[in-house]
């Protein structure tokens, strides 16, 4: 009894002892207000930075000598904001190093050495800096929770019952184990440029089943979540191109890689198929078109989307005739329908991920050629893109 009053009693305050014996699951931030000059919500240890678009938090969790799997859960509801934004969660696992967040909290400047093009600051790995590895990245839907109950009328189809309260998202991510363990700094950013804003929940479970350990490897992470970083255009101007360092062999080399496109006008990046080309030492590992063309199944999430009428044929059963006939009928299309490149309102985003197999230690190099689209005025396209390296 004594040692589960005890262990209870560590969970409660969000401490642990080194070495874990038993499966946990750790509540890292509850009803957290995530929005732009809002409320900043009653936990004491939440630190907002950008005006409180990105809420971050010091985190200590056992360390698991054998490994262990890890799940991420979360879950988001709109505050008020009725839009669509795309939204990260990472993690700070070295705070020796230059990070995004040491930057912001003390006005800093990013190292030269994390520039793309010199103009895109904090984009690359470099000598005392590491890109934030994202954990998750997610889209919010349209309005879940505030404008679940009906605030937004005669835009649901008949095909959803109701509105879903909030979306919820979980993740395996047991390759990135050693960097959510011990202590370390998670926070989640969100492109909301409204007072109300959203809040979420966030929850990490450690199953403390043996797992083999991997070490990771910021590569990229072109996410202006600070000030200072700019809105990321660069693919549109030169492929990007780094050259990193593996200071031991390494066996079964994985890249993670993270995208999606953005650029809401009409033939914007959001909305067009461009081709994602990744190399590894001039290899071309990754080719593909990120897209995704089942927007339509996260409409119960998105009570607040923009609808259209679309004039269509529709083959129905006469009550008439017992068989099929033909009418022309009116038909609602949603903005959260559309296909996205790689995205819906409402999703989140899984890595890809590719077997690079095993590498000598020395230099290595990265190039990732987007064809995109530059900003133009108020046309703000561009490519959130994030990639690091897992090996043993």
């Amino acid at each position: 009894m004594k040692y589960q009053i005890f262990l209870i009693a560590c969970l409660f305050v969000g401490t642990f002892s080194t070495h874990a014996q038993t499966p946990i699951n750790y509540s890292i931030f509850k009803q957290q207000p995530i929005n732009f000059n809002g409320k900043k919500g009653a936990d004491p240890e939440a630190v907002s930075l950008m005006d409180g678009r990105v809420v971050y938090k010091k985190v200590t969790v056992p360390i698991f000598p054998y490994g262990t799997d890890v799940k991420i859960k979360l879950t988001v509801r709109s505050n008020g904001d009725r839009w669509d934004k795309s939204g990260s969660c990472f993690v700070v696992s070295n705070p020796e190093k230059l990070s995004i967040l040491s930057i912001a909290e003390t006005n800093g400047k990013f190292p030269t050495d994390s520039y793309v093009d010199s103009k895109y600051p904090g984009v690359v790995t470099a000598e005392n800096y590491n890109p934030v590895v994202e954990l998750m990245r997610f889209m919010t839907p349209f309005g879940v929770g505030y404008y679940s109950d009906n605030k937004v009328k005669y835009r649901k189809p008949v095909y959803i019952p109701s509105w879903e309260k909030q979306v919820v998202w979980e993740h395996d991510i047991t390759d990135l184990v050693s960097l959510v363990t011990g202590t370390f700094y998670v926070g989640v950013w969100i492109d909301s440029w409204t007072e109300e804003g959203y809040e979420f929940d966030l929850e990490l479970t450690y199953s403390n089943r043996k797992q083999q350990k991997v070490t990771v490897l910021p590569l990229v992470n072109t996410i202006p979540y600070v000030g200072g970083q700019q809105i990321p255009d660069n693919f549109a101007h030169n492929d990007l191109v780094k050259t990193v360092q593996l200071k031991k062999d390494a066996k079964n080399v994985k890249l993670h890689y993270i995208t999606t496109g953005h650029g809401g006008h009409s033939g914007g990046d959001e909305f067009i198929k461009i081709k994602n080309s990744v190399y590894f030492d001039n290899q071309l590992v990754l080719d593909t078109v990120p897209w995704r063309d089942d927007c339509a199944s996260f409409r119960r999430f998105n009570p607040t989307s923009g609808v259209w009428i679309k004039k269509d044929s529709a083959s129905y059963i006469s009550p008439e005739t017992k068989s099929y006939e033909i009418k022309e009928i009116e038909e609602r299309i949603a903005s959260s329908d559309l296909s996205r490149s790689n995205w819906c309102p409402g999703s989140s985003v899984e890595p890809m991920v590719v077997d690079l197999g095993n590498l000598k230690a020395g230099n290595h190099s990265i190039k990732i050629k987007i064809p995109a689209t530059p900003v133009e005025g108020d046309k703000l396209n561009h490519w959130l893109v994030s990639a690091y390296l897992t090996y043993e």
